[in-house]
């Protein structure tokens, strides 16, 4: 695992650019000497301008002078003053000052579960090597080391190690030989491991970056080793370029146990665990083309809902197909606020393969069940293609997944341990509530015929669900791909080719 720091000075680089400066001005000096002194000044200048910036707007609030006076008078302090001050306020519970310093990350050879960990930090965010486009048969895998019940090495760690190394090489190999059946890579690495190797760009705010770290360290998380290896691999990166943020994760006390497992613990018989066969709505706004109509008269004429509701009312019977009209413009050419006034709850069914594809939306608050304990590796995916041309190959990679999982699960390993024994394929049914403008983004993209088949099925019957509810006509409209609902169509020279079927018409 290699985690590098992105948003700073490009040292390589730079000691290139000094390298043509002296032999352009034949400078007779000790060039060795003298970028290591420019080096350390410029590394300086940059960590100072993090805490520079963030301490500035947290006295901004209560200093009279403009952003600009403000930012000079934290510019003549020197990098302690400021990053305590910084510190200061965020402990106070002002952290959204830390959100002003965005950081870029490589992370290279982390896992998908460091990979799933990270995407469900809602604001962060990241660049994923396509499993739908690349070969992963030779990216490699992680090895943890196991241990006990007590979290003591396991004294079979060698043997298990070995019997671990052989079970993941033969799932790699079992993935190679789907695709000389002929089956795509979106479809083989459904047998995929959870530990194969993931390469992300991460883009994070220090505020969720402090958060990450903390979650990683100092909570249940940390137990698992690959987990924090990568909190611990942050921390000392926030150390060296982020310094006012160390002093609120150094507080927080680590805890083992999670207070909500605690008093859960005995309590849920997890074995009650069933993949649902659909998306299920559990609940909606009513009178969905009302509300969204009236909340456009509110944000133009400023007029209370009642009144509102009254108008939109009376315009209903002018023209029955007014709510369509407006909604329709509201999608098109407006910031579309007013869908965001209807909300939905679902939950999905979905594979570890496909949740990258959902998750990756993150404007829509979004429940994954934990990796511990771990999911029904008895409940799984199958590919429609892999289901006519090799199904009974492909149950055989997950009984023999499961078998050896229930191998190292008798010979005592923890279950932290035996995350890695998820395969992508593997089902989990996850939360989420969504607006209506998120809804309506969300399946112009997955209803899409590109879209990858498993999370268009879940677009089509979230699409099918909301049409169920009544009052929704109008809004169910501007729901669906881009070419069915606005004419255009955003994959250019990869389109389908239905917009010109459809623009025909």
């Amino acid at each position: 695992m290699k985690v590098e720091l992105l948003t700073k000075v490009n040292y390589n680089n730079f000691d290139n650019k000094m390298d043509e400066l002296f032999n352009e001005y034949s400078l007779d000096v000790n060039t060795e000497k003298f970028k290591d002194e420019i080096r350390d000044i410029v590394k300086k200048l940059e960590i100072d301008r993090r805490s520079e910036i963030v301490a500035a707007a947290g006295n901004l609030s209560r200093n009279s002078g403009s952003v600009f006076d403000v930012l000079e008078k934290k510019e003549k302090l020197p990098l302690e003053s400021n990053s305590n001050f910084a510190s200061k306020v965020i402990g106070m519970g002002h952290t959204s000052i830390s959100e002003l310093d965005f950081c870029v990350f490589a992370l290279n050879n982390v896992s998908a579960l460091v990979e799933q960990t990270i995407i469900e930090e809602r604001y962060s965010a990241f660049c994923i090597k396509s499993r739908r486009e690349v070969d992963f048969s030779k990216v490699g895998y992680f090895i943890p080391q196991f241990r006990d019940k007590s979290g003591n090495v396991h004294p079979q760690n060698d043997f298990l190690n070995q019997k671990y190394k052989s079970h993941m090489d033969n799932l790699f190999n079992k993935y190679y030989e789907l695709l000389n059946l002929g089956i795509s890579k979106e479809d083989a690495r459904f047998v995929l491991p959870y530990c194969y190797n993931s390469n992300i760009f991460m883009g994070i705010d220090a505020h969720t970056l402090r958060d990450l770290i903390i979650k990683c360290t100092k909570t249940k998380y940390s137990k698992i080793q690959e987990l924090k290896e990568f909190g611990e691999k942050l921390y000392d990166i926030a150390v060296e370029n982020i310094p006012y943020i160390v002093p609120s994760i150094d507080q927080v006390e680590y805890r083992e146990d999670d207070l909500v497992d605690e008093l859960l613990k005995d309590k849920v018989n997890f074995c009650d665990y069933n993949i649902l066969a659909k998306p299920k709505l559990l609940n909606a706004t009513d009178n969905i083309d009302a509300v969204i109509c009236t909340s456009a008269i509110m944000k133009r004429y400023q007029v209370e809902y009642d009144k509102a509701r009254k108008i939109y009312d009376e315009l209903i019977k002018e023209d029955l197909d007014f709510s369509s009209k407006l909604i329709k413009n509201i999608t098109f050419k407006g910031d579309q606020l007013e869908l965001t006034q209807v909300n939905f709850r679902f939950q999905i069914p979905i594979s570890f393969a496909v949740l990258t594809h959902l998750t990756r939306h993150r404007q829509h608050d979004l429940i994954i069940p934990d990796f511990v304990p771990i999911v029904d590796l008895t409940q799984y995916k199958i590919p429609p293609k892999i289901e006519r041309t090799c199904l009974e190959f492909y149950k055989s990679i997950y009984d023999d997944n499961i078998n050896m999982y229930n191998l190292f699960i008798k010979n005592g390993v923890r279950e932290e341990d035996l995350v890695y024994f998820t395969l992508s394929g593997n089902m989990v049914n996850v939360l989420t509530d969504i607006n209506g403008k998120n809804v309506q983004h969300i399946l112009s993209l997955r209803e899409c015929t590109k879209a990858q088949w498993e999370i268009r099925k879940i677009a089509n019957d979230i699409h099918e669900e909301i049409e169920k509810l009544p009052n929704s006509t109008a809004f169910c409209k501007v729901l669906g791909p881009a070419c069915v609902t606005k004419r255009i169509c955003p994959e250019g020279k990869e389109s389908c080719g239905k917009i010109l079927t459809l623009n025909k018409k």
